[in-house]
């Protein structure tokens, strides 16, 4: 016996004709999506629909662009150099050592993420908890991405109330773009020899708040409070030899300072 056929059947209401599903262009804006649903007499509430379905896929395209170009940029990432010297003498010996500065790190980091379509920018908010900047780093398809740091105003040495919070935004500025685009200053590690993973480290920071102090000194009062009012975070946050090489530069300057501040006055 044949094997019967299997038919389905449909049935069609033509008083209710089914709607027409929309056909968008990938890259419709919102007002051609509009203009287009009105002249196929669509009704408001599918209208709608049809706006946020085209503004889901084009942030999900932005989304995808974005990391596509994050990924390009850290392919080829750029070589930032430890570019700011300090130097100092105290009697027969030199203290010397490099830092990068912010201008270094922003100029190589934006021309690098400019390939790629992205930009970087800063936002500053003061508040009693401190100053916290946030860096953004946004896509030429709109979709951003953000991190923050918060520190309080760096009131070491002699700076006034703007030295003070000048120096805590260009500090926040340079680590914050480089902790969202994942990258360090070349030679960045525990030792300051370079470990090669791209991870910034505690030492790396310390050694950089000790700089700016050592930078804007001028007598000895002006650096003389530094380390008692640090060590206890840097002991804590450092190897043993790893805080001493802070404190012996801090040390190392105040020397210098005061050599400068005896010799007008010598005896003789």
């Amino acid at each position: 016996m044949e094997e019967q056929a299997k038919y389905e059947l449909k049935v069609t209401d033509r008083r209710f004709p089914e709607p027409e599903t929309p056909n968008l262009p990938a890259q419709a804006s919102p007002n051609a999506v509009i203009m287009m649903a009105m002249q196929k007499g669509y009704t408001p509430e599918l209208i709608e629909k049809m706006i946020q379905l085209q503004e889901r896929f084009e942030a999900n395209e932005a989304r995808k662009a974005y990391h596509e170009a994050m990924a390009a940029f850290k392919a080829d990432p750029p070589d930032i150099g430890k570019d700011k010297k300090v130097s100092f003498d105290v009697g027969n010996r030199t203290t010397s050592y490099t830092h990068a500065s912010l201008a270094n790190v922003t100029e190589k980091i934006n021309k690098a993420l400019s390939i790629q379509g992205l930009s970087a920018g800063w936002t500053t908010v003061q508040a009693d908890k401190g100053i916290t900047v946030t860096c953004t780093i946004t896509h030429r398809l709109g979709h951003s991405e953000s991190t923050s740091l918060t520190a309080a105003p760096d009131t070491s040495g002699s700076k006034n109330a703007i030295q003070a919070v000048g120096s805590t935004v260009s500090y926040l500025e340079r680590y914050t773009i480089l902790a969202l685009t994942g990258l360090a200053t070349r030679d960045m590690d525990d030792d300051g020899k370079g470990n090669g993973d791209g991870k910034m480290t505690k030492f790396e920071e310390w050694e950089i708040k000790a700089t700016e102090v050592i930078e804007a000194a001028k007598t000895v009062e002006d650096l003389i409070q530094w380390w008692p009012d640090h060590k206890e975070a840097i002991t804590k946050e450092l190897k043993k030899e790893q805080a001493a090489k802070i404190h012996a530069v801090i040390v190392t300057k105040k020397k210098a300072l005061e050599s400068a501040e005896r010799e007008p006055g010598s005896e003789g």
